[in-house]
């Protein structure tokens, strides 16, 4: 089959990768991360006093923008970020193509307040939705919304209950009471097409848009693989038996803090048994009805998610690209 170069990403030394992960939303990500200088005061120090550096300001969990000609930013000078509002954590999430980000946390509420100054608070969701930024920004913006708001959640010690104070250049919490070290958590989520032939399952949840159907998703519980996740959602929201179980592609999902792993699953039987709790519905498509779902042409009005979600691309791959079992 043919590649289309521009689904290429790069990795921080210069290396293209054909990864279907780099399609979609969050997920490129040019970082250089610098974790080995992380320890370092003195060097993060001298990267924030740097001129060109640059921080995103989060309000509790919303980015805030400035207009930048006709454009929208979440780049602001460290000296702006420090002066928009009191400043609650500030951390290193790398360099890109040589500039310094960092991320910076306000409280919630002054989101409305910069509102009034002509800035503005818009949600992580609405901007990839939109296509607000593109994709090299949009990576480390989650990166730095993740962050943020793990943070905010978790001030306190988890062992003594102590207030914790950030280390190692924001990417750890130490607790002086007890000695403990604490680390962002990211939850590892699966989420799977189930497939039988020619059809694939698909199911909605009541919160969706009206006609919206999605893969079937869940969190991968303590002592699970990644394949006895995928069986056990399966199973647990379906009723269907899964057999093979294949790896596509993976997406940060920045709501608060989970990774999408993305796989095919092989549905070894057809008889549905919903669980009314965690589905509206699901049912059985053809990769003709998700094909039309995906451009809008469904004679019922029934819909994919967006492109900036991972499970359009698992969809995509499915009916553009025939995968399956």
């Amino acid at each position: 089959m043919a590649r289309n170069m521009s689904d290429d990403t790069a990795s921080p030394s210069g290396e293209i990768f054909p990864e279907r992960s780099a399609r979609i939303g969050f997920s490129r990500n040019r970082l250089v991360r610098h974790s080995e200088r992380r320890e370092k005061a003195s060097d993060i120090a001298a990267m924030m006093a740097l001129p060109e550096a640059r921080s995103f300001v989060i309000a509790g969990d919303v980015p805030i923008f400035r207009r930048d000609g006709e454009a929208f930013t979440p780049r602001f000078t460290m000296a702006e970020a420090g002066a928009l509002a009191p400043v609650a954590e500030t951390a290193l999430l790398g360099t890109l193509d040589g500039t310094p980000l960092f991320a910076t946390l306000i409280a919630a509420g002054e989101g409305e307040r910069l509102k009034e100054s002509g800035l503005f608070a818009i949600d992580l969701r609405s901007i990839a939705v939109q296509g607000l930024l593109p994709q090299d920004e949009l990576g480390p913006l989650g990166e730095g919304k993740a962050l943020m708001d793990w943070h905010r959640r978790h001030g306190f010690c988890a062992n003594c209950g102590v207030r914790t104070a950030s280390a190692s250049g924001g990417w750890r919490r130490d607790c002086a009471a007890c000695g403990a070290q604490h680390f962002p958590r990211t939850d590892p989520v699966v989420i799977m097409l189930s497939v039988r032939g020619e059809r694939c399952l698909l199911g909605r949840q009541a919160r969706f848009a009206p006609g919206m159907y999605s893969c079937l998703a869940g969190f991968v519980e303590p002592g699970e693989t990644v394949e006895d996740a995928v069986r056990r959602e399966t199973m647990e929201e379906a009723g269907i038996r899964t057999g093979r179980v294949r790896y596509l592609a993976s997406q940060p999902w920045p709501f608060p803090s989970s990774l999408m792993i993305g796989c095919l699953a092989e549905a070894l039987d057809e008889d549905l048994v919903v669980d009314a709790i965690e589905l509206e519905h699901a049912r059985w498509f053809t990769r003709a009805e998700v094909g039309a779902m995906l451009r809008g042409e469904h004679p019922d009005g029934l819909t994919a998610p967006l492109p900036f979600a991972i499970a359009h691309h698992i969809l995509k791959a499915f009916v553009e690209e025939g995968e399956g079992f």
